[in-house]
């Protein structure tokens, strides 16, 4: 797995939730865009309304995708 793309209504709010409660590290990148860090894994933040590509058809806050790294054998 390479990361898991959680989609929320306020990232500033869930970055002070898993950093503080949980021990994550904040990590911005890209265009203003934020991670959360413990150890190898990594949750990308998506605003509700503030999606980029690529993203569910339909995304709600709360829902979440896994995003694999692959290698195609065809």
């Amino acid at each position: 797995m390479n990361h898991l793309a959680l989609t929320v209504t306020n990232i500033g709010k869930k970055c002070v939730f898993y950093s503080r409660i949980l021990g994550m590290k904040v990590i911005p990148f890209g265009e203003g865009r934020k991670a959360l860090h413990l150890g190898q894994q990594r949750i990308n933040l998506h605003e509700v309304g503030k999606e980029f590509e690529p993203k569910a058809k339909s995304p709600m806050s709360g829902t979440a995708d896994l995003c694999f790294i692959t290698e195609f054998l065809w």
